[in-house]
């Protein structure tokens, strides 16, 4: 780039990815020459989306929240969805985002022009359609893991002539006196079933495919808000007590057979506990701990015991004008067709072209799934980068931990660019394969291959979310980057700028579960 054309940063979303990515520039460069495109009229992402009924994070909200931007304000440990909301509105006014947000404008296409080291982003807004093109030299991909609903694979969807929704696009509907139907049992499912279920005269009935491990959650009141508001650092010894429950609960659950078969039988014998006995054969897994990702009983155990609500495992055949068709040919008549079935997570949404011309999703198809070089870089799409991206998401820990390992990272391959001693970089193709086939052989091994669930490409191929370690093994791995994985493009290596060299050993470091390593982490944050 010439030297009179200062660098320019595009951030796609504004959702808890966008948003941090974007304080973190202004905190720890002082950058300012970004925008974030956003294709809805507010900031939140996910929590700005999801609006069903008794949304909220399944992780305590103490952690969840940024570390730089702690909050000793929330109502409980589990905060409602229009509170998590607002956390994230909060830090768009305190840190003045607002004003790099261009909102109601879709990112619908991106392509790398290597003469010029930028790339060309086609823009529409979501109003009138109308489409802007524009350029940036770096672009973020800060789309997130929840971002496209996922509909059933069942015929007849349009066939049916009540009201159908998924639970991502709540459709807010005078449900009293109707007889409804929940597809799905997963997360969402078991946070909106027990608000629904107490609608009067409603009839609920839930469709489960295969069950779930459900864990008891330790939920705490309003009161420690005095606590973390007249003694911050409470907050630091929460997160790290948080911190060290999530990492063993990793190392019992996904690492040791031993333990794990020990925690599988107390959460058996407590799901039994909790619920009727006529769903016992069918309710409690078999399938293997920890392939799948737990939910937590916000009351939905409780909604069990109601005379209004019922599970069905005979699957659904079709949808008919009237109803449902199930695998047995019965016959059940609805008004109401909630769909709780997940979010695709296998596919990139975006049309993002490379150095060759070749898409993410291209890409991805001729690596068998989603694949990036620590969840991050994809070879052959220089200075491109994404946020939670392939094999980050940890199944088990707060995605805002991942997020801002990721981050911080990113910022170290980015600031040589941003101080105009180099144009590009991008990642190996040796480097991405190598790194790939490390985690995915730690995989083949794991407990991530005994069961179908959205970690995996269609459900039961490559497991293209999940990360296979601790989460101190992945900040390890990104805690400063390897600059022999990369190549440099554009302006040569100069004497103002010379790389740091991570260790050789980085990519064999197995796990740190000692005191010296969480210390390193959370001094870094």
């Amino acid at each position: 780039m010439s030297a009179d054309q200062a660098p320019k940063i595009v951030i796609i979303g504004a959702g808890a990815s966008g948003l941090s990515f974007a304080i973190a520039l202004k905190r720890q460069l002082c950058f300012e020459n970004f925008m974030i495109f956003e294709r809805a009229s507010s900031v939140g992402g996910t929590w700005r989306d999801n609006v069903y009924p008794g949304c909220t994070s399944d992780i305590t909200a103490h952690f969840y929240s940024l570390s730089t931007d702690l909050n000793p304000s929330w109502s409980c440990s589990h905060p409602p969805q229009p509170e998590l909301e607002a956390y994230w509105n909060q830090l768009s006014e305190r840190h003045s985002l607002y004003p790099h947000i261009t909102f109601n404008r879709m990112v619908t296409a991106a392509r790398w022009d290597s003469e010029k080291n930028i790339y060309h982003i086609t823009t529409q807004d979501t109003k009138t359609g109308a489409q802007v093109s524009t350029t940036a030299h770096i672009l973020i991909s800060a789309l997130g893991i929840l971002e496209v609903p996922k509909l059933p694979d069942i015929p007849g969807m349009s066939d049916f002539k009540g009201s159908m929704f998924h639970s991502a696009r709540w459709v807010d509907i005078p449900m009293t006196g109707k007889r409804v139907a929940v597809i799905g049992n997963g997360a969402s499912a078991s946070q909106f079933l027990p608000i629904i279920s107490q609608i009067p005269n409603i009839q609920v009935t839930q469709f489960c495919r295969t069950p779930s491990w459900i864990f008891p959650t330790n939920r705490f009141s309003s009161s420690y808000e005095w606590i973390f508001t007249k003694f911050p650092f409470m907050m630091r010894l929460l997160r790290v007590l948080l911190f060290l429950k999530f990492e063993l609960t990793y190392y019992i659950v996904f690492h040791n057979p031993i333990f794990r078969r020990v925690l599988t039988k107390i959460i058996r014998l407590y799901m039994k506990q909790k619920t009727p006995v006529k769903y016992h054969k069918v309710l409690v897994p078999e399938y293997d701990l920890g392939c799948k990702r737990v939910t937590f009983n916000t009351g939905y155990f409780a909604a069990l015991h109601r005379d209004n609500v019922e599970l069905n495992w005979q699957g659904v055949s079709s949808f008919v004008d009237g109803g449902i068709m199930t695998n047995k040919g019965e016959y059940h008549p609805y008004d109401v067709i909630i769909l709780a079935t997940g979010y695709t997570t296998d596919k990139y949404p975006l049309i993002v072209h490379g150095v060759k011309g070749q898409s993410i999703q291209e890409y991805h198809n001729a690596q068998n799934g989603p694949t990036a070089y620590l969840g991050t870089s994809t070879p052959g799409f220089p200075n491109f980068y994404q946020l939670c991206g392939p094999n980050t998401a940890t199944g088990y820990i707060s995605v805002i931990f991942a997020l801002e390992t990721q981050i911080n990272y990113i910022l170290k391959l980015v600031r040589p660019i941003l101080d105009q001693k180099i144009a590009s970089l991008d990642v190996s193709v040796t480097a991405t394969d190598e790194y790939n086939s490390k985690i995915q052989a730690r995989m083949s091994d794991s407990v991530f291959v005994h069961c179908h669930s959205w970690y995996r490409v269609g459900g039961t191929g490559k497991i293209g979310s999940i990360f296979p370690g601790t989460s101190t093994l992945f900040w390890w791995w990104l805690r400063k980057p390897n600059w022999d994985h990369y190549c440099v493009g554009g302006n040569s290596l100069s004497d103002r700028w010379e790389p740091s060299r991570s260790i050789s050993s980085v990519m064999g470091f197995r796990t740190i579960m000692g005191v010296l390593g969480l210390i390193g982490v959370w001094c870094m944050f």
